[in-house]
């Protein structure tokens, strides 16, 4: 009885961590999702704040966030685009998390400084080379297909611009070995051997502290000759 009583436990286990791990990807309104939105709100909070500071913006820059999860990168970001042309452009696959944005940032979204769209990265309703900057955390594992949605992403930036994207390899690694996020391609050098593969150069990770916190940065800059 104990090794059956067990085996349910297991069982009921992995289950838990697989629906948590596909609310991570895409959360939804709902009581998991609720519990998801959460824990980005306190987990992220650093390296969303982090990736923008890294991306070095500028009063007139366009800026786009890639899984703009509840909002926070997208409040850090704004102020820091105070030009006349600067714009800055969020992007999220789960229809909850716009919706959490949209409410988050709603005053800039009216003021015209905002535009979010709920759409995937790999078919992103922005212009070619338009783009100067890029930031995104905890998001390319989730992407279905990494070099589909790298060459999306390289699309839309102009020439020379920067992509930061941050992480804490050791938690990802954890996340990934109980089963909560996808392991084909996880792993900092798979993304940065697709980024290199797909035109990017100057491609490189750095280990970073913000108030005695570790985590991880990957540049990027978009290449077109």
């Amino acid at each position: 009885m104990q090794n059956i009583a067990e085996f349910i436990c297991c069982f009921c286990l992995v289950m838990l961590l697989s629906k948590l791990g596909k609310q991570l990807g895409r959360p939804t309104q709902s009581l998991a999702g609720w519990f998801i939105t959460k824990t980005l709100v306190w987990h992220n909070r650093v390296l969303e704040e982090n990736a923008v500071r890294l991306c070095g913006i500028r009063p007139d820059d366009t800026v786009l966030e890639l899984g703009h999860g509840p909002g926070l990168g997208l409040v850090a970001a704004a102020p820091l685009l105070s030009g006349p042309k600067g714009k800055l452009i969020g992007v999220d696959y789960s229809e909850y998390m716009h919706q959490l944005a949209t409410k988050r940032v709603k005053e800039l979204i009216a003021c015209g400084k905002v535009t979010l769209h709920h759409s995937s990265v790999a078919a992103m309703p922005i212009p070619d080379n338009s783009v100067d900057k890029v930031y995104h955390c905890n998001c390319y594992y989730f992407w279905p297909d990494l070099r589909e949605g790298i060459q999306e992403i390289l699309r839309v930036m102009k020439s020379g611009g920067l992509m930061v994207t941050t992480m804490r390899v050791h938690r990802v690694a954890h996340l990934v070995s109980r089963g909560a996020i996808p392991s084909q391609h996880w792993h900092p050098e798979t993304y940065m051997e697709a980024l290199r593969a797909s035109g990017f150069t100057d491609v490189y990770m750095a280990d970073k502290a913000d108030g005695g916190r570790n985590f991880q940065a990957i540049f990027a800059k978009a290449s077109k000759c």
